[in-house]
């Protein structure tokens, strides 16, 4: 069972390298990056010219609340990425951003990805 986690692991990396190769964010146009762990969402929008991270944003500190109030809470990773997308692309749109090139870190733009990206757009942000 290890060695297939191991090969699953090595397939999305090798696709992110192979995405980051063809991927670049400028002042212009900057790189909306995502990362998805088991628990929560993590997302920047970076100007790879410069170097530089120009908004961050995460579910860490939001305050997110069960729906039914059970301890294993249905649906609360797709709320948490949904406002992580709401979040990054008002802080975006602040900032004078509106047009990004996303960059999903080697994941399918499937599930918790898909929803980060529908929140984004419904936000303001176009990629």
């Amino acid at each position: 069972m290890r060695d297939k986690n191991r090969e699953k692991r090595q397939a999305r990396l090798n696709r992110h390298r192979r995405v980051r190769s063809k991927v670049f964010g400028t002042a212009e146009c900057p790189r909306l990056t995502v990362y998805r762990s088991l628990g929560h969402m993590y997302a920047q929008i970076i100007d790879d010219s410069a170097g530089t991270t120009i908004v961050a944003s995460s579910s860490l500190k939001m305050e997110l609340k069960p729906a039914s109030g059970d301890d294993k809470p249905e649906g609360l990773k797709m709320r948490r990425s949904t406002a992580v997308g709401e979040a990054i692309a008002a802080a975006a749109v602040a900032k004078g951003i509106e047009k990004v090139v996303f960059d999903r870190g080697g994941r399918l733009y499937h599930g918790r990805v898909a929803a980060f990206g529908a929140a984004a757009r419904k936000a303001g942000l176009e990629f």
